[in-house]
């Protein structure tokens, strides 16, 4: 026969394990309820969909590469003026057009400024064989020496 002082104790001690198990029990539903709401939508499964995601990302060519060829840059009638004019136009502009990764602005006179105070023939070399961020010769190898100096020359004028 059981006292009734260990009977209450008894009681009270399922109330609290009851108590215990129903929350641990809300808690995991609320986890799942979060987590249920930030599950993504499967993707669509018709044949052009799936054939995008799949397609190739790049081309592999087997044997000789594809040639392409760089526009070439002659020389006009109106003098080297000419030739500057459109290789700056052509090249140079892609950076110095915006002012990229701190190249001098075409026409910017204070851009300008400390660099021709270097003398032209420093922005030769520089524009010849790079110098910081610029490659040499604008990334553009198959131009001639002249062909730069020229568009050093255009982008200087256009800064004085």
């Amino acid at each position: 026969m059981m006292n009734s002082n260990t009977s209450g104790r008894f009681f009270v001690g399922s109330l609290v394990t009851f108590a215990l198990l129903f929350g641990l029990v809300l808690i995991i539903f609320n986890s799942m309820q979060d987590v249920a709401k930030n599950v993504t939508e499967p993707e669509k499964m018709d044949a052009e969909t799936v054939e995008s995601r799949i397609k190739p990302v790049a081309e592999v060519t087997v044997g000789e590469p594809p040639v392409v060829e760089a526009p070439v840059v002659t020389e006009t009638a109106d003098t080297a003026g000419g030739v500057g004019e459109q290789l700056v136009t052509q090249v140079c502009a892609a950076c110095h057009g915006a002012g990229l990764m701190q190249s001098p602005k075409l026409g910017n006179v204070s851009d300008w400024a400390p660099r021709i105070e270097k003398g032209i023939e420093t922005l030769y070399k520089h524009a010849i064989e790079g110098f910081n961020m610029m490659p040499a010769k604008g990334g553009r190898a198959d131009l001639s020496d002249d062909d730069i100096k020229a568009a050093v020359d255009y982008m200087v004028q256009q800064a004085q």
